[in-house]
């Protein structure tokens, strides 16, 4: 499904969300002005990147649903692995009635080495499907009892629901059995930074097909294309923000790999960026976390010169905008704006909104 720019050149700014907190934070308090800030701009949603240190999903939307008063609050993500089901089924139903409805809860997989660090099994397809499954029927006042790739849970029951429908299920994905599950199971699917507007465009047709596949409705499953934006104007220059966060997820195994797979790139191209001395010693250590964002955003001179200007927005608010409206004509549904809080973002939303991307 694409949008017709010709038919209404105006685009509403509820298309656009943006994250709050963005990477590490050593201060979480942050986080109700810049919500109330992307409010005040119209957006039409604030994300939490639940981090397991200052950022701790439940706390931070449960101060959402209290400071701001029409923006939705998205997850994306939180981990079936690290809560119980009833935890996460009562975080989400709580939330949902205290935001008035405005709630949606996004699961992801996360990396491998997350899971052997924290001596968690690594979460397949199959335990995300299950856990939407669980979650639902939980909403839904129904007892479960479960034995699966979950866990075993001989007896589940909410006791008490709220009078409100429970938060829409949101699937991180990149690879085609994850974008098939989020189309066969959820309500919806949050695409990884650094795919390319066609990237995308297949990526919502998977999504699409599969919903259609099971017999739903694929108009139903939105689709939220997550872009790192880095306008000139932006409070941070462009390699702390695009290219230090593209050198970090590259790197990562697994991930890399799917999104160059994705946007139809070539493998040896990854091989040779992962090959740079300032990754291969670091012997097994995540990128992102052994390395400042300074030394990360050089690592970029050893990826391909069309990998980031195809795969993020950047330059002026006029070229960032035409950009946001590539990725929506190619299917996407909303965009998640990453690398940049809401304070920054009033030009670039300005020139989104202008209609044709010029002022």
């Amino acid at each position: 499904m694409s949008v017709d720019l010709t038919a209404d050149p105006v685009i509403s700014a509820s298309k656009l969300g943006c994250y709050v907190l963005p990477g590490g934070v050593s201060d979480p308090t942050k986080v109700i002005g810049q919500a109330r800030a992307a409010e005040e701009l119209g957006l039409g949603t604030v994300w939490i990147g639940e981090r397991y240190d200052t950022k701790d999903l439940g706390s931070l939307a449960g101060a959402l649903t209290q400071t701001t008063t029409t923006i939705r609050i998205g997850a994306a993500i939180t981990h079936t692995g690290t809560r119980h089901p009833m935890t996460i089924a009562s975080m989400g139903q709580t939330l949902q009635s205290l935001s008035g409805g405005r709630f949606a809860l996004g699961l992801g997989r996360s990396a491998a080495w997350r899971w052997q660090n924290y001596g968690l099994p690594h979460p397949t397809t199959q335990a995300l499907r299950d856990a939407a499954t669980i979650l639902r029927r939980l909403w839904a006042g129904e007892t479960v009892s479960y034995d699966g790739p979950v866990g075993t849970f001989p007896s589940l029951r909410l006791a008490q629901r709220p009078d409100i429908a429970p938060p829409p299920l949101l699937l991180a994905a990149v690879g085609p059995k994850t974008l098939e599950a989020a189309g066969a199971t959820f309500d919806g699917v949050i695409l990884h930074p650094f795919l390319t507007p066609e990237a995308v465009g297949r990526s919502a047709q998977a999504v699409r097909d599969a919903a259609a596949a099971v017999g739903r409705d694929p108009g139903t499953v939105r689709c939220y294309a997550t872009v790192v934006c880095g306008p000139d104007n932006a409070a941070e220059p462009r390699e702390h923000t695009v290219d230090a966060r593209a050198a970090g997820y590259f790197h990562v195994s697994g991930l890399g790999d799917a999104l160059v797979r994705a946007n139809g790139w070539d493998p040896a191209d990854l091989e040779r960026y992962r090959q740079q001395p300032g990754l291969a010693g670091l012997n097994g250590a995540q990128a992102d976390k052994a390395l400042s964002r300074p030394e990360l955003a050089r690592l970029t001179a050893g990826m391909p010169s069309h990998w980031l200007p195809s795969s993020s927005a950047t330059g002026t608010a006029a070229a960032c905008a035409q950009r946001l409206r590539d990725y929506l004509d190619a299917g996407a549904d909303e965009i998640v704006l990453h690398g940049s809080t809401a304070e920054n973002l009033g030009e670039l939303v300005d020139a989104f909104t202008a209609g044709d991307g010029t002022r």
